[in-house]
């Protein structure tokens, strides 16, 4: 008979592309992994794993015996979290992925809620990119995701997992109270052109939909500082050595000279949903967090649309 944790094993090599990888997801040690593929291949008479260089590949059979595992350890997956789980009583650990302004905006709410609630749920968070989270959710390490998805730069979603719509959130640019568009109610893209700018890192999706906003344009925004967090962008702006393009979920109140105006033709939108695999999509942990989450949403809708 084969052996759940054996090909749970298997599964995570091909998923993450070796033994040292697939042991950081799983928590098992780089030895353990290697002992349950051998423990695997004896139970199967099948080799599944072969040595390329320093690292390892799976075989015609092995890539066979994953695609079954996947099945059914996510068979297992839903019978666990909708069978053999309470309706009526979310309860144990869900592992929460989301991006930073979600975790101030949408996230931190939910967890007041569940704590002023009778669940027993516990909630673990983790603040990623919507890439980095939505790789997480589909390879197990996490089972619910709140990602963003810019009309300029989409996000790519796996078949393995559901995409719910949770809100929709507007981006404006930050100036200076002393800058000559400050009075503006809106700016388009062609009066940005000669600005100095700060944004998040290189090859972050916020930043990327910063540099498509040019992209009809044939210039590309004057870039002076990077940092991933948005407290830095506004206090950038405070002190008038940059613009910021910044979404208003999960924004604080801004500084009194610090002015938000709002950019069109096209507007920077992004919509922001839930994450989670197909298997989970009964999980009374999964509908309960998905609801409360709503309800934060919803009370949000009138800001973030303005």
């Amino acid at each position: 008979m084969i052996d759940i944790s054996a090909l749970r094993a298997l599964v995570a090599v091909e998923q993450h592309g070796s033994v040292v990888a697939a042991s950081d997801v799983i928590g098992f040690s780089p030895s353990a992994v290697s002992q349950q593929i051998k423990k695997l291949e004896k139970q199967t008479g099948v080799t599944v794993l072969e040595r390329s260089g320093r690292g390892v590949l799976l075989t015609e059979r092995g890539l066979a015996l994953a695609g079954y595992g996947r099945r059914i350890l996510g068979e297992l997956e839903e019978l666990q979290a909708t069978l053999l789980a309470d309706p009526e009583k979310p309860s144990g650990l869900l592992r929460v992925v989301a991006f930073s302004t979600a975790c101030r905006g949408l996230v931190g709410p939910m967890l007041g809620r569940i704590a002023a609630g009778e669940s027993t749920l516990k909630v673990s968070v983790l603040a990623e990119d919507p890439r980095e989270a939505v790789q997480r959710v589909t390879s197990g390490e996490a089972e619910l995701a709140v990602v963003h998805n810019w009309n300029s730069v989409p996000l790519v979603i796996p078949e393995n997992l559901t995409l719910e719509d949770l809100c929709l959130d507007q981006a404006d640019v930050l100036l200076n109270s002393t800058h000559p568009l400050a009075a503006r109610t809106a700016v388009e893209p062609q009066d940005l052109l000669d600005e100095t700018w700060v944004s998040t890192p290189a090859g972050a999706i916020c930043n990327e939909a910063l540099l498509q906003i040019f992209a009809g344009l044939g210039r590309v925004p004057d870039i002076r500082v990077y940092d991933p967090d948005f407290s830095t962008h506004v206090a950038m702006v405070e002190q008038d050595v940059t613009i910021a393009l910044v979404p208003r979920l999960g924004r604080p109140a801004l500084p009194a000279n610090v002015v938000a105006v709002p950019v069109v033709n096209p507007p920077q939108q992004r919509a922001v949903g839930i994450v989670y695999r197909k298997t989970m999509t009964a999980s009374p942990n999964i509908r309960h967090t998905v609801r409360l989450l709503r309800e934060v949403a919803e009370q949000q809708e009138l800001r973030l649309q303005g």
